[in-house]
């Protein structure tokens, strides 16, 4: 785990005591949201009841402010745990991707590319500006 504190530049939306939150910089949908543990543990069931408290806490607050900025019509939340789940880094954490009616096309079929409608700099502010409404 990284140890650099510049959380503008790594599109970290919220920093709490034992967990933080950051965009995906390689998202599957707008707004895709990570909420991360800052200790380093590779599987829910490592977490002391404190970390995995906060973690439920954060996404919570997290779902509330990606529904009040980016207005999804669902989410899908879930972790990859385990190199046979998909996780390409054995650090648990969750993701919250916002999910809209239809908000699949052809270009992921065709050329490997997902379409993005607003950038991650214009998101990570729009998106830690409602967090701290909400945690104040």
């Amino acid at each position: 785990m990284s140890k650099r504190q510049n959380d503008p530049e790594d599109y970290i939306i919220y920093r709490g005591e034992a967990v933080f939150s950051s965009l995906n910089k390689f998202p599957y949908n707008v707004g895709h949201v990570m909420i991360i543990p800052s200790r380093h543990v590779e599987s829910f069931e490592e977490l002391e009841d404190q970390e995995s408290m906060e973690t439920l806490k954060v996404l919570k607050v997290c779902i509330a402010a990606v529904r009040a900025v980016l207005k999804p019509d669902g989410f899908n939340i879930g972790a990859n745990i385990g190199p046979s789940a998909g996780a390409g880094v054995q650090h648990f954490h969750l993701h919250l991707v916002p999910r809209w009616i239809g908000d699949t096309n052809f270009m992921p079929i065709l050329s490997d590319t997902k379409v993005l409608s607003q950038s991650l700099d214009r998101i990570s502010s729009a998106l830690s500006e409602e967090i701290r409404k909400q945690v104040s």
